[in-house]
């Protein structure tokens, strides 16, 4: 029976992850360098990846106004987030788990500041009952400390949780915390490595219900 269902948040709840993308490897072609899908694709879902401005300063030499490059960026980012919209078949499942009892949470490496502010955007975030974020712990993913932070505050029984994920890093974090993962990739992590979530959907609107007992 699933207790919990626990969703990633960038890329999952909202696909921000190709909006980065854009908007990063925009800013490498202004200064005459590329930053390919794949390079960009390494560190989606973890919190320790190379830094992006870090590697065009690499490419192109320290720079006075790297700032001002991260603040325009940051800029045109959120911009196209502010028009991206949830994702298929998170709020059916937020509804279906709100119906049954089943609780939820959210697990991300990305800062409570952020990932508050877009669910807070959404009309999302009192529908959580906790948010663990890279404030929380010591090591996010890939290692499983979000989500065993999550099942703890949840009180229930990890093996009972199932998680939504869209990243290769996020799915290792998941099956490592003993959970039940089903993989709903964005266009981002298409490519990715998913061969070890207990299912790879193209949509979470197609997600099988019942065969998690949650029809």
């Amino acid at each position: 029976m699933i207790t919990a269902i626990i969703f990633d948040f960038d890329g999952t709840i909202i696909d921000t992850e190709w909006s980065e993308f854009v908007t990063v490897s925009e800013e490498f072609r202004a200064h005459g360098h590329e930053y390919g899908l794949e390079e960009f694709r390494l560190g989606v879902g973890r919190a320790d990846g190379r830094n992006w401005a870090d590697v065009l300063q690499e490419r192109i030499g320290p720079r006075r106004d790297i700032e001002d490059i991260k603040e325009r960026r940051r800029r045109a980012h959120h911009e196209l987030i502010e028009a991206t919209e949830i994702r298929p078949g998170v709020v059916s499942l937020i509804e279906r788990a709100e119906r049954r009892g089943t609780a939820l949470a959210v697990a991300s490496s990305s800062p409570l500041s952020w990932v508050e502010r877009h669910l807070t955007a959404r009309g999302l975030v009192d529908r959580f009952q906790f948010i663990a974020t890279r404030d929380l712990v010591r090591q996010a993913k890939p290692w499983p400390d979000l989500f065993l932070v999550a099942a703890e505050r949840l009180a229930v029984d990890p093996a009972t949780c199932l998680v939504v994920e869209d990243s290769h890093h996020g799915v290792t974090a998941a099956k490592a915390a003993g959970m039940i993962c089903v993989a709903v990739p964005n266009p981002v992590t298409a490519g990715s490595d998913l061969s070890a979530a207990d299912l790879v959907l193209d949509s979470l609107a197609d997600l099988p219900y019942h065969e998690f007992g949650l029809s």
